[in-house]
């Protein structure tokens, strides 16, 4: 088994005068572009370190590890011919890349710097210091996703493309514990025997014509039986929900993950998951649960082959109804979606997939000036989608959307969610500065015609980025929404309690130097009259202390109730969930 060359907690260049060791650290420092006065968009932390640590148990040359890679034993004769002349074109090929810049949104030393950066798994550790009194509704598991790549990257990577891990924070009263794993997905099971990053990152290296290269690397190693990709090729990086008695880790791009909390508070992925050999296609990372009926919807989109989107939703119990083929004329992203009582409401955008741009020297994923965005309204009962509502809504792009409701008197849905510009600005490096704006669409079903409105003030404009409403309202109309406070971008300095009817906005703030993520809302009592009466529960890194805790955060007075001190560092990563302690009981074990 090869050794995993992130086996040591990554510091920003501040503190590396003061590690202490009998062995040198080798410090690796990738090529960047050269600097611009203009201000850019950039997907990571750009006050942090532009430099990479590796651990000192690694000492040699990447290049050499590449020329030396591991060869299964299983492989024969032609196979491991097969692979060393693969081998030496990868190679020829990374030579090519590094001689170009890359763009700062697939630039390793910036995507996967400071706090971005991973860290390696961490076993349980119980007994963890609580300062403050962790209310007693809170008993059971906080777990969050992220990226957390196992391998040094060999080329460009963009911060979606790190493999999944999944941090869990266990509370039993005053007793809390915390964990950490990678979710063994197939792609990191088989590169973690190869010893090597091997299967291609969607975002980070396909595009240009390096990126066709890549592609035809990988199915070329794929046709040889070098690599498997029959069983997913996902990270399961982003998304979590616990449904019919699993909580399943989720990327767009593939099947969930399984993963079980086990007794001792560990983390065990336990397997991809069909549903009973249910689903047969990937499903998006954002999928909804109605509150009221305990079912769950979801959606799954293609960027090769038409159908180019589809929705399905599952019983409470795990059946899956048939797919709904939704005719889309290109293929387009479709991170989140949203769901009210009676319908699913589906944002075809303007950032869409052209596989042919990577012939051309540019980016799959391209902003599409000439497509007007829309939503489509369907009944969650369809059975297909003759009878979708499709309406206009111009240059609007929600990467996430917060919640949506109908109001049946002026037969309207109204869907709450932070409109990005420019679109493609998280995949795409541009001089325009970005802008999310907490925004309110509503969409007429009688004339057909959408108003939009920004929910703030202009004077009081905050990017606000990642977040959630309290999900025993979701689909239902809600008044308060709980949203990071993503400034400066993309670090998270706080998060908003807003009023989503009036626009007054409530803050809660890190302190200096302080970081964290997606404030995730846990009501403290499905019954209680209050939509706020509950706990905002986030993930907090100190940049100056290097040190990292969860703080727990009263949602009626926004004042801190308590905070655990963590073992370890918690990169900043995407979303969470909250499992009680009667659920995790009735886990399944498959």
């Amino acid at each position: 088994m090869a050794t995993n060359p992130y086996t040591s907690s990554l510091l920003p260049s501040s503190f590396s005068s003061t590690i202490k060791s009998t062995q040198t650290t080798r410090f690796i420092s990738i090529k960047t572009n050269k600097p611009t006065t203009k201000s850019t968009i950039n997907c990571a932390a750009l006050q942090s370190s532009s430099l990479l640590h590796f651990p000192p148990t690694i000492n040699t040359p990447l290049q050499q590890q590449q020329q030396h890679p591991h060869q299964p034993l299983q492989w024969n004769l032609l196979q491991r011919a097969a692979s060393t002349a693969l081998d030496m074109f990868e190679t020829t090929l990374i030579s090519r890349e590094t001689n170009t810049p890359l763009p700062k949104t697939s630039d390793p030393s910036v995507q996967i710097s400071g706090n971005f950066a991973p860290v390696p798994e961490q076993s349980v550790k119980h007994n963890l210091t609580v300062t403050g009194t962790i209310p007693d509704c809170i008993n059971g598991v906080y777990v969050r996703n992220g990226a957390n790549p196992l391998f040094e990257p060999v080329a460009g990577h963009h911060l979606f493309d790190g493999d999944g891990m999944v941090h869990a924070v266990t509370i039993d009263g005053n007793s809390v514990s915390y964990s950490c794993r990678l979710t063994k997905t197939h792609r990191l099971v088989q590169e973690k025997e190869l010893g090597r990053p091997v299967f291609p990152k969607a975002i980070g290296e396909l595009h240009g014509h390096s990126g066709v290269a890549r592609l035809a690397l990988f199915y070329a190693r794929s046709l040889l039986g070098l690599v498997d990709h029959s069983k997913g090729m996902g990270v399961a990086n982003a998304g979590l929900v616990y449904f019919n008695n699993r909580l399943l880790a989720m990327s767009e791009d593939d099947l969930p993950y399984h993963v079980k909390i086990t007794p001792s508070s560990d983390i065990e992925t336990v397997g991809r998951y069909d549903f009973s050999e249910q689903l047969t296609s990937t499903m998006i990372a954002h999928p909804k649960i109605d509150p009221v009926t305990g079912e769950m919807f979801a959606l799954s989109y293609d960027v090769v082959q038409k159908p180019y989107l589809k929705y399905f939703k599952f019983s409470k119990n795990g059946e899956k109804s048939p797919d709904v083929e939704i005719p889309l004329p290109v293929p387009t992203m479709m991170h989140d979606f949203a769901i009210t009582e009676n319908f699913v409401v589906v944002p075809d955008q303007q950032v869409v997939f052209k596989l042919q741009e990577m012939i051309k020297g540019g980016s799959p994923v391209v902003y599409d000036h000439n497509k007007m965005s829309r939503f489509g309204i369907l009944s969650k009962t369809a059975t297909s989608s003759e009878d979708m509502i499709w309406v206009d809504s111009p240059e609007t792009f929600c990467f996430h959307l917060w919640n949506a409701w109908e109001e049946p008197e002026t037969n309207e849905v109204v869907v709450i969610g932070s409109c990005m510009t420019p679109p493609d600005s998280i995949f795409n490096e541009s001089d325009e500065s970005l802008e999310s704006v907490l925004s309110e669409i509503r969409i007429n079903l009688t004339t057909r015609k959408t108003t939009k409105r920004r929910i703030l003030k202009q004077s009081e404009q905050v990017n606000l980025e990642a977040g959630m409403v309290n999900r025993d309202k979701l689909g239902r109309k809600t008044q308060f929404a709980y949203l990071a406070i993503a400034e400066p971008w993309p670090k998270v300095s706080g998060f908003a309690k807003v009023d989503l009817v009036t626009g007054e906005m409530k803050k809660f703030l890190y302190g200096d130097n302080r970081y964290g993520g997606e404030p995730f809302f846990l009501p403290s009592d499905s019954n209680s009259g209050k939509e706020d009466d509950g706990y905002v529960l986030a993930f907090v890194h100190d940049e100056k202390t290097w040190k990292s805790e969860l703080q727990i955060i009263n949602a009626v007075t926004m004042k801190m109730e308590a905070s655990v001190k963590l073992p370890s560092r918690v990169p900043y990563g995407f979303h969470g969930t909250f499992i009680s302690s009667k659920d995790l009981a009735q886990q399944a074990t498959q």
